[in-house]
């Protein structure tokens, strides 16, 4: 039996492309959705049935029971929050039980870890990032100084010595800090009580199946099983290539599936690059292509562009060629998805950025820079298709001036469009 490969799909922009309901869509053709990197920080939403359902921690293919969901070791996980989605998937008709399995090696959230974030954010007063305050950044940085809890050690002897050992630290590093721990809410809940949830939540951890994880897809993949890894966040958030400081605390790129599941560089398949017919991006950081206008705002109404995780109004602007041209590059993609077009379809006209100013230069990719206010975008105007799309099944019925539009880019960043989303709905979906 031919060993396979693993397909990548993951996100072009800031985040919030549309990942979840592309990979909803994907599902039925694989036999395992793994999730890599990130946390609860993640919102993916579904929509089907007339229902709608936000995923944070869990893979987006949970509600097709033949399809295993794997929680790679490159996540990281609060318990309380996982718990929390795992009742509400049960009582939206899903078992988890019997079709989701995380690593051992996944990292544990603390509520101390939450804490910390709050401390943080406070203390950079205006340089603030845009944390969703879930605990991503403290975690991953006591993953990487060798401190941190992983899913594995909850059923160790010396699980709850090593916990008090962790928040002992945790609350030294409080103290430097002017932050009101006794007042402080957790989603709504004082630290005592958000601990004591968590606390529980750790005891049903009993009902998850825990495994070994790059053996178990390894030996997956030699069994001839197909497998799709589902990113999180954006490629404009990755830690190393994203706009820093203001990105996320992970690896968001292709390259981080090989370490966020263990499995080698030669294992990896097509990769699938979602990106917004538009751009938008949540919190603090460098967007060239922003609108400050009415088609901002428009864009922003038409598209329902609030965070699916911290319901914070997105910034909405135009799409933005060399930084999807950039992202493309460093991710490999051999497919482009374009998502929330039939947010477009009441423009007359819509703008493009070709390129990037900086001075004298003139740039066609993102460079170091894109933290200077000085990096001015180069647009070109386009005819919109003033045309409802929502309802088309067909690339044959969709509107010229799309058309061109989709043409247009391939050209512009060299890789074909495969899919077009033209709504939320899964069957929403257009594949070339």
């Amino acid at each position: 039996m031919q060993e396979m490969k693993v397909d990548v799909l993951l996100g072009l922009q800031w985040g919030d492309e549309g990942k979840g309901k592309i990979v909803d869509v994907f599902t039925p053709k694989y036999d395992i959705i793994a999730r890599f990197q990130g946390g609860p920080n993640a919102g993916h939403t579904l929509e089907f049935n007339g229902g709608k359902h936000v995923l944070h921690t869990i893979p987006s293919g949970i509600f097709h029971q033949e399809t295993i969901n794997l929680i790679g070791n490159g996540v990281i996980i609060d318990l309380k929050i996982f718990n929390d989605e795992l009742e509400e998937l049960r009582e939206k008709g899903a078992e988890p039980s019997k079709n989701l399995v995380i690593s051992k090696k996944s990292h544990l959230i603390t509520p101390t870890h939450r804490l910390l974030d709050a401390a943080y954010e406070k203390a950079k007063g205006k340089q603030k990032i845009g944390s969703t305050l879930k605990g991503i950044g403290p975690t991953y940085t006591d993953k990487i100084a060798r401190t941190s809890l992983r899913i594995g050690d909850i059923a160790m002897d010396n699980f709850q010595e090593r916990y008090a050992k962790l928040k002992e630290r945790h609350f030294n590093i409080l103290k430097n800090y002017d932050f009101d721990i006794e007042n402080h809410k957790i989603d709504g809940l004082s630290f005592v009580e958000y601990e004591q949830k968590w606390m529980d939540a750790a005891k049903s951890m009993d009902n998850i199946r825990l495994v070994d994880s790059e053996q178990f897809i390894n030996d997956h993949l030699k069994a001839g099983k197909s497998v799709l890894a589902e990113g999180a966040q954006g490629t404009l958030l990755d830690v190393d290539f994203g706009s820093y400081p203001f990105v996320t605390s992970s690896n968001t790129i292709s390259a981080a599936v090989c370490t966020g599941l263990g499995i080698a560089p030669n294992k990896i398949g097509k990769v699938f690059g979602v990106f917004k017919a538009y751009c938008t991006r949540v919190g603090s950081g460098p967007f060239p292509t922003e609108l400050f206008d009415k088609d901002g705002e428009l864009l922003r109404e038409y598209g329902h562009e609030f965070g699916s995780t911290t319901g914070r109004p997105r910034r909405c602007g135009w799409l933005d060629l060399p930084a999807l041209r950039y992202a493309i590059m460093i991710n490999g993609v051999t497919d482009l998805i374009i998502t929330k077009a039939d947010v477009m379809d009441k423009f007359d006209t819509l703008k493009v950025c070709t390129s990037y100013k900086l001075g004298e230069q003139q740039l066609s990719y993102m460079p170091y820079e894109i933290l200077d206010d000085k990096l001015e975008p180069v647009f070109e105007t386009h005819q919109g298709w003033n045309e409802d799309i929502t309802k088309t099944d067909s690339m044959d019925d969709l509107p010229q001036n799309f058309l061109k539009y989709i043409k247009y880019v391939e050209n512009a960043v060299e890789c074909p469009v495969s899919v077009v989303s033209v709504g939320p709905d899964r069957n929403q979906t257009i594949i070339r």
